[in-house]
C-alpha cells in the first residue's frame, strides 16, 4: 500500500516565521526575564508586558505551545532552557544574538529572492549604509552586547575545542578575531601550563580584558589590537579563527588561510570553526541558511565545506588536514604545518 504523502513539512517550513516571529517578540519584550523572578499569573504577565487584551492569552499560550513556557491552571513559568538562556541577568544569556537577528535579519530577510537574484547584500549596506561591523564598532555598549551574544552562541564549541585539541603538544596560541574572547579563556581554563592572546580591532580591547579578568586568567592571556588585513598574524604554536573565515569572499579567505600559515612553526596547528557544512551538501541545513545568511549581510563571505577549507589549508602549504565535529551545527577544521 502506497504511503499516503502529506503536505505538513510543507507548510511548517513555509509558515516557520511565524514560530521565529513569536519567539523574537518575546525576546523583545523580556517575557522570559520577567518570569525568571517568579513565575506568575495570566493577568500579572501582560500587564507587566503591556500585552493588549486582543492577543496577550493567544500569545503566551503559542509559547507554551512551541515549548518556550510551562503553564498551570493561570500560571506561567519558564521552561529550563529559556530559564538559563533567555534571562537578560544571567550571565548564559543568548539573547543578544536573537535581539540582532529580530532588528536586523528578520527584515533584511524579507529580501532573499532579490539576494538571490542579484548576488547583492540586503543589510544596511544595500542604501549606502555602514555594514554590520562598521555599525557595530562605532557604538561601544552595543559591541559588548554583540561580542556577548556571541560567546553564548560559541560557549559549547569553545569548551569542546578546549577539551578535545591536543594542547599538551603546544606552548602558545592565538585567537584571531578573538571578540570578548571566550574561546581563549576556556583554553587556559583547561590547560595552566598555555600563554595565549587574543588578536582583534583596539575597540576590543576593554571587553575582552574584562572577561579575562572575571575569569581570572589574565596572568596567561594577553590582548593584542590589531588588524588582520593590513597586519600580519601574531606569531604563536596555534592558530584559531572562529566564525571568521564564513565573513569573506575567497581571495580574502585564502590571504587569511596563508597569513595564519606563516604564524605559526614547523609542526604548529591551524584550527578554523564554524557551521562547516558537510561535503556531500545534503545535511548541516543550519550551515547552508548561514552562508545564505553571508549573502545578506555581506558583499562575498559564505559558508564552506570541509573539504573546500582542506584545499585551501594545502594550497597554503599545510601538509595534513582533518575535520572534527564539535557541537551541533558547528565543526572544526585542523592543518599542521
Amino acid at each position: 500500500m502506497q504511503e499516503q504523502l502529506s503536505p505538513e513539512k510543507i507548510l511548517q517550513t513555509g509558515m516557520a516565521f511565524w514560530a521565529s516571529k513569536t519567539l523574537l517578540s518575546a525576546v523583545e519584550l523580556g517575557v522570559f526575564t520577567e518570569l525568571a523572578q517568579t513565575p506568575m499569573s495570566f493577568d500579572n504577565l501582560s500587564g507587566r508586558l503591556g500585552l493588549h487584551p486582543r492577543s496577550a492569552r493567544d500569545f503566551l499560550d503559542s509559547l507554551v505551545a512551541l515549548g518556550f513556557l510551562t503553564r498551570k491552571a493561570d500560571v506561567y513559568s519558564n521552561t529550563p532552557e529559556t530559564e538559563i538562556f533567555l534571562d537578560r541577568h544571567k550571565p548564559s544569556y543568548i539573547g543578544g544574538i536573537l535581539e540582532m537577528a529580530n532588528h536586523r535579519l528578520y527584515p533584511f530577510w524579507g529580501h532573499l529572492t532579490e539576494a538571490l537574484r542579484t548576488g547583492l547584500p540586503q543589510s544596511e549596506a544595500k542604501n549606502g549604509g555602514t555594514g554590520l561591523f562598521e555599525t557595530l564598532y562605532a557604538d561601544p555598549a552595543r559591541l559588548k552586547e554583540f561580542l556577548a551574544a556571541m560567546t553564548g552562541v560559541s560557549h559549547g564549541a569553545n569548551i569542546t575545542i578546549a577539551n578535545n585539541f591536543p594542547w599538551a603538544n603546544y606552548q602558545t596560541f592565538v585567537d584571531v578575531g578573538t571578540a570578548q574572547g571566550d574561546l581563549a579563556v576556556q583554553i587556559v581554563l583547561a590547560h595552566p601550563h598555555l600563554q595565549g592572546a587574543g588578536f582583534d580591532l583596539p575597540e576590543v580591547a576593554p571587553i575582552f580584558e574584562e572577561y579575562a579578568a572575571i575569569n581570572g586568567v589574565t596572568d596567561r592571556l594577553k590582548f593584542i589590537a590589531g588588524d588582520f588585513f593590513t597586519q600580519e598574524i601574531p606569531q604563536a604554536d596555534v592558530v584559531l579563527m572562529g566564525h571568521i573565515l564564513h565573513d569573506w569572499d575567497l581571495p580574502t579567505k585564502k590571504m587569511l588561510i596563508k597569513k595564519a600559515y606563516e604564524a605559526i612553526p614547523v609542526g604548529g596547528a591551524f584550527i578554523v570553526y564554524e557551521a562547516i557544512i558537510d561535503d556531500d551538501r545534503s545535511k548541516n541545513a543550519f550551515g547552508l541558511m548561514m552562508s545564505l545568511n553571508m549573502l545578506i549581510e555581506t558583499p562575498g563571505g559564505f559558508d564552506y565545506t570541509g573539504s573546500d577549507c582542506a584545499a585551501w589549508m594545502k594550497e597554503a602549504g599545510f601538509s595534513t588536514t582533518r575535520v572534527d565535529h564539535l557541537v551541533g551545527a558547528d565543526s572544526m577544521v585542523i592543518a599542521i604545518k
